[in-house]
């Protein structure tokens, strides 16, 4: 990377363009949820909560094997002991819990069922209020810090690309279908963390830059203080990426969502860091330099 410090890209030059396209990609989002719609989990639309013992030691994978017969392959498995597990199987048919313990009961022989119950939709509901507080609340304490330690304007364009980040990573879900679960809040706040270390890097040497305003104008400045960023931008990037892109490939479905959101969302959130951040903090500074 050594090469990118002899070279001068001209990254405001193409930020209207770029703001266009997050445009485009935010809106075309928003109506994939709106119109296609999210594939809800069992943790907010409810299901049917199985818990067994094996008459032998079993793995998770045997036991998603055996239930994928009954197209149950996506249900929650948690193991809890070499021969006990709790599966969390998506809501369908009156008798999915029955079909999901014959499939056992073929693969494995004689299992015992400890607890048999179906899980409502009220206890969705309620996570789901809970994890949108949770974003919220993360949001709103990432402005009040930036705006202390900052400014507000470098708070404001802050939140407006972490919510970027958010609304896509959300609408590439809608678009392949994947799961939307706890797992998926826990990657989005994940992506949230990720994507604001990213742009207070470059913000930060915005800051130490301002002295030079009034000689070289906001264009210049934040084009060489991405410049002077952009080494440890794509360092970081990639070296996150690699193990992320091994975890999607290799990490087998029960993670496979999580890393899908994290995949997306590094591309998402290393790009919004310059061409949404920057973009609107020079957009902004052209239109009310006060």
């Amino acid at each position: 990377m050594k090469l990118l410090h002899d070279k001068k890209f001209e990254f405001m030059a193409f930020r209207k363009v770029a703001i266009g396209i997050s445009l485009c990609l935010v809106i075309g989002s928003l109506l994939l949820i709106a119109f296609k719609g999210l594939n809800l989990g069992i943790d907010y639309t409810g299901g049917t909560l199985l818990q067994v013992e094996f008459p032998a030691a079993a793995s998770v994978e045997q036991a998603r094997q055996a239930l994928s017969t009954v197209g149950q392959e996506q249900a929650v498995i948690q193991a809890y002991s070499d021969r006990g597990m709790i599966i969390r199987l998506k809501a369908g048919e009156e008798t999915v819990g029955q079909q999901a313990r014959e499939a056992l009961r073929q693969k494995f022989g004689e299992i015992q069922v400890l607890r048999l119950e179906k899980v409502g939709p009220v206890v969705g509901k309620e996570l789901t209020r809970g994890a949108l507080i949770a974003l919220v609340l993360a949001l709103l304490g990432i402005l009040l810090y930036v705006s202390v330690r900052f400014q507000f304007r470098f708070a404001a364009v802050s939140v407006a690309a972490l919510a970027h980040d958010a609304i896509i990573v959300t609408g590439a879900f809608a678009l392949t279908g994947r799961e939307i679960s706890l797992t998926y809040i826990a990657a989005i706040l994940t992506v949230v963390g990720y994507s604001i270390n990213d742009t207070i890097v470059v913000l930060d040497r915005v800051r130490e830059n301002w002295g030079k305003m009034r000689q070289i104008g906001i264009e210049r400045l934040l084009d060489d203080s991405v410049n002077q960023t952009l080494s440890r931008t794509i360092n970081t990037s990639l070296t996150t990426m690699l193990p992320v892109i091994a975890l999607f490939l290799f990490g087998g479905p029960v993670i496979a969502d999580f890393s899908f959101a994290l995949l997306v969302g590094l591309v998402v959130g290393t790009y919004s860091s310059v061409f949404i951040a920057c973009a609107l903090l020079c957009e902004w500074y052209k239109r009310s330099p006060r």
